[in-house]
C-alpha cells in the first residue's frame, strides 16, 4: 500500500533521516520506536505528506503505485483529506465547536452535506462510547474523551491509513490503554490502516510489526 524509498530528511547541517526505505501493506497496525531524535515523527510526517524529503535523493513515496511525491499541492490537499487520518499526541480540537462539529470538519471540507456529514459522525463517536457527549465542547470533556473526538475527526472521510504521534502520550494509564486497545477494534471494522509513533513500550508489542529507529534509520537498515 505504501512504499517509502530513499527517505532523507536534513535541517540545517542537521541530517534527521539519513536513507529510510519501509513498506506497509494495508491493514497493517504498525508501531514506530526509538530514542527521542532518532527521527520518528520526522519520518511519520513525511509518510503522512505533512513534510516532504529531501529533493536531491531521488525519494519515492508510492501510495497503491501512484508516487505522491509528484502532485501538484491542490491534489495533495485533497489527496492528504480523503485519503489519510492525523492523530497527534494534543488532541487540537476547536473550542468552540461541540464534539460531533470537530469530527465533521474534514467532511465539510471535503464537501460532504451536513447532514451526511453528521449522520456519520455520530456513528463513529456512538461506536467510541461517546454518543452521550455529542454536544459537549472540548473543555466539558475528559482528557481520553477529548483524544477520541479526536480519533473520530481522522475516520470520518473512511481514509485508508491512519497516522498518529504518540497519541496516548498525553494520557493517564487506563485511558491510554483503552485508546490502544481501540485503534485494533477499529482496524477490525473499518479496515484502516495504522501507522503509529509510541514510547509505550507495551503498546508497540502489541501491533502487527513494530519498527525500531535509531539515529535516523530503521535498525533493521544499521550496518
Amino acid at each position: 500500500m505504501i512504499v517509502a524509498k530513499n527517505i532523507f530528511k536534513n535541517y540545517g547541517n542537521v541530517a534527521v533521516l539519513k536513507g529510510v526505505d519501509l513498506e506497509i501493506k494495508a491493514g497493517e497496525v504498525i508501531t514506530i520506536v526509538g530514542a527521542s531524535g532518532a527521527g520518528k515523527t520526522t519520518l511519520l510526517q513525511i509518510l503522512g505528506t505533512l513534510d516532504t524529503p529531501d529533493k536531491t535523493t531521488n525519494a519515492s513515496l508510492e501510495f497503491n503505485q501512484k508516487d505522491i511525491l509528484n502532485f501538484k499541492s491542490k491534489d495533495l490537499a485533497k489527496f492528504r483529506n480523503e485519503e489519510i487520518g492525523f492523530i497527534f499526541q494534543f488532541h487540537q480540537l476547536l473550542p468552540e465547536f461541540t464534539a460531533i462539529e470537530n469530527v465533521c470538519i474534514p467532511a465539510f471540507i471535503k464537501g460532504t452535506p451536513k447532514k451526511e456529514a453528521f449522520q456519520k459522525a455520530k456513528e463513529i463517536l456512538e461506536f467510541l462510547g461517546l454518543g452521550h457527549r455529542l454536544e459537549h465542547k472540548p473543555d466539558s470533556l475528559s482528557g481520553g474523551e477529548q483524544q477520541r473526538v479526536a480519533v473520530a475527526r481522522a475516520l470520518i472521510n473512511n481514509p485508508k491509513v491512519i497516522f498518529a504521534d504518540e497519541p496516548s502520550g498525553n494520557l493517564d494509564s487506563a485511558s491510554a490503554e483503552h485508546l490502544h486497545q481501540l485503534f485494533f477494534e477499529l482496524r477490525n471494522k473499518y479496515g484502516q490502516t495504522f501507522v503509529i509513533v509510541t514510547h509505550n513500550d507495551q503498546f508497540a508489542d502489541m501491533a502487527d510489526r513494530k519498527i525500531t529507529m535509531v539515529d535516523g534509520k530503521l535498525a533493521t537498515d544499521l550496518a
